[in-house]
């Protein structure tokens, strides 16, 4: 006859040795674990490359601008679309951008601002210049030695700021990261860019360096 204590005994251990239902515990505590890295993954990975193809619009701006003799408005809003298209698929209205013209002096080897505009997108994704330059006239830029070791020339100098703003929000700030960068590239075709473009010939020589 089998005692209850003897029974007991024998029923935990075949609840030690029951394996059904194992995996559904498992999945249990592996899937919170899983959804945490999925959407961290998605959303890193998203947060880079729009910060990848807000250094391209940085180049291509101060890149477009540098193989031009002289530019007008329509010019650089060409330029502002071009921008948008590199900002696919992301939403380009939180895009700010700014091309700037800047000359280093010689002998001092300090860089004044020549020309500057702004470029903006709205929400329905029309390019338009600022009404406000980002820089006046006559500023002076600090600019990598690099750049200033060649006096008496010209630098094309770009902004870019782009607010990231994450689909779910959950491993990254649902308020969104703002990238920011730069690029500088030296007129290729003359020495300096001018701008507006005039309406009659181009000038033969650039105006006198603010």
């Amino acid at each position: 006859m089998v005692s209850p204590m003897q029974k007991m005994s024998l029923r935990v251990r075949g609840l030690l040795d029951d394996r059904s239902g194992l995996a559904a515990v498992e999945f249990a505590m592996i899937f919170p674990m899983m959804l945490v890295m999925f959407f961290g993954v998605v959303e890193l990975s998203a947060a880079i490359s729009a910060d990848r193809k807000a250094t391209l619009v940085a180049r291509t701006l101060s890149d477009l601008t540098s193989q031009a003799k002289s530019v007008a408005d329509a010019d650089l809003k060409n330029f502002g679309e071009a921008a948008k298209a590199i900002m696919t698929p992301y939403p380009p209205s939180p895009l700010i951008s700014s091309i700037t013209e800047l000359y280093v002096d010689d002998p001092s080897g300090v860089a004044r601002v020549q020309w500057s505009k702004g470029l903006t997108i709205d929400a329905s994704g029309n390019v338009s210049i600022a009404p406000t330059a980002p820089h006046n006239p006559g500023d002076v830029v600090p600019l990598p030695s690099t750049l200033t070791a060649a006096k008496g020339t010209y630098v094309i100098w770009s902004e870019v700021s782009y607010k990231y703003t994450p689909a779910v929000g959950y491993m990254l700030a649902k308020t969104g990261l703002t990238f920011k960068d730069a690029a500088f590239t030296r007129p290729r075709l003359v020495l300096c860019v001018i701008y507006p473009t005039p309406s009659g010939s181009l000038p033969t020589e650039c105006p006198t360096p603010l």
